[in-house]
């Protein structure tokens, strides 16, 4: 115990106990002050903007009301891409050697061209990022206990309210604040080439679903005449084959009243399924009759029998659910945060849809795949895209 003693006493035959651990607090200490002032000087906007790849992105802040705005209140880079906490902030740091292997190896984003290329997946990663860190940036300024309804615009009001109620993410409505948005139709578009490219329809395959419109023919020729036209993610069932062609039973309801050619996923909703005439309507055989309670018109459910081309088919529909949902999310949900596809009726979808068309650019497909989507997750058709 004495040589235990004499050695934390000296253990050192030059310095005593008490120099070194004075050297090693002012050690400490300036480790702490030169780590303090190296985050602070690592965390300026100004060093941020430093290299020239983040020249566009601070061009496009300095046009957004986080720069400037009525009440001369500025949102620096940190404040929305760096966590105020010591862990939170220390682990953006050590995540951000991803950014200068790009600036100095590969030049991801060195011009402008390149960083429009990238500019969906970079948006995304940082959406991403401020989800798993449950939008901890966002509500260091903003949150709704704060919030005075009263003094905001009548839409603004209208908007927040039941956003407040419901503790939604800043992020879901606000979107492209501080940057340009990106083309969000980049992501989704580029998941149909893929899905695309593997959409043949395997040998021995007795159930199919469409990812396009695809024309229906009465005769296994793809150079006849068209007979009708299959919509996307509908189901047929394959009864046989042809060469390049299978031929396949289209199921469907068709009012009895009517002219008989549009053909509906269920009864009383209009989820179109296919349009049939000439000779494939020659086909059709009744399997059943019934009158929609809800309306009291008489429908019919009915088969035919058409071939179609092997592409652009797949054996299960979840793939195109999944290319649809994502499609929603980049275009319903890059103004405003949209309604759950379960919000709303198979019918009912169709005019919120339509109200929602000025604000998207889809083509004529995407449109009928979106909405086929958003019918089959409705409030009356069980919400699970099931036919």
């Amino acid at each position: 115990m004495k040589k235990l003693l004499q050695k934390l006493n000296k253990p050192s035959a030059k310095y005593s106990i008490l120099a070194l651990v004075l050297i090693g607090a002012v050690i400490t200490v300036a480790g702490v002050v030169v780590m303090n002032k190296s985050l602070h000087y690592f965390s300026q906007t100004e060093f941020c903007v430093s290299c020239h790849t983040m020249k566009q992105n601070y061009e496009e802040y300095k046009q957004s009301i986080h720069y400037s705005n009525a009440k001369g209140i500025r949102a620096e880079c940190v404040d929305c891409h760096q966590p105020k906490d010591f862990v939170g902030k220390i682990w953006r740091k050590m995540g951000a050697y991803k950014d200068v292997y790009h600036h100095f190896v590969t030049g991801k984003i060195d011009t402008p061209e390149k960083f429009e290329e990238h500019r969906l997946e970079l948006a995304q990663k940082v959406w991403d990022r401020m989800a798993d860190e449950n939008y901890k940036t966002c509500t260091t300024c903003h949150s709704y206990e704060a919030m005075d309804h009263d003094k905001q615009s009548v839409q603004a009001m209208k908007e927040m309210i039941p956003a407040a109620k419901e503790n939604m993410a800043c992020i879901e409505c606000h979107k492209g604040i501080a940057h340009e948005l990106p083309n969000m139709a980049g992501g989704f578009r580029k998941t149909f080439e893929t899905l695309t490219a593997s959409a043949i329809a395997p040998a021995g395959a007795k159930k199919l679903f469409s990812i396009e419109e695809k024309s229906l023919f009465a005769t296994a020729d793809a150079n006849g005449k068209v007979e009708g036209q299959l919509l996307p993610a509908s189901e047929v069932e394959v009864i046989g084959e042809e060469g390049e062609m299978l031929k396949v039973r289209v199921q469907g309801w068709i009012e009895t009243n009517g002219k008989g050619r549009v053909m509906t996923e269920y009864m009383g909703k209009r989820v179109f399924k296919a349009t049939v005439r000439g000779d494939v309507k020659a086909t059709e055989t009744v399997i059943s009759e019934e009158v929609d309670p809800a309306t009291n018109i008489a429908w019919k459910q009915v088969a035919v029998n058409a071939y179609i081309t092997k592409d652009h088919l797949v054996q299960s529909i979840d793939p195109v659910w999944d290319y649809a949902s994502e499609m929603f999310a980049s275009t319903c949900n890059s103004c405003h945060a949209a309604p759950a596809p379960g919000h709303f009726t198979a019918n009912g979808w169709i005019s919120s849809l339509k109200a929602m068309s000025a604000y998207y650019r889809l083509s004529k497909t995407e449109e009928r795949t979106l909405l086929k989507y958003l019918q089959n997750h409705g409030s009356d058709t069980g919400g699970v895209g099931a036919h």
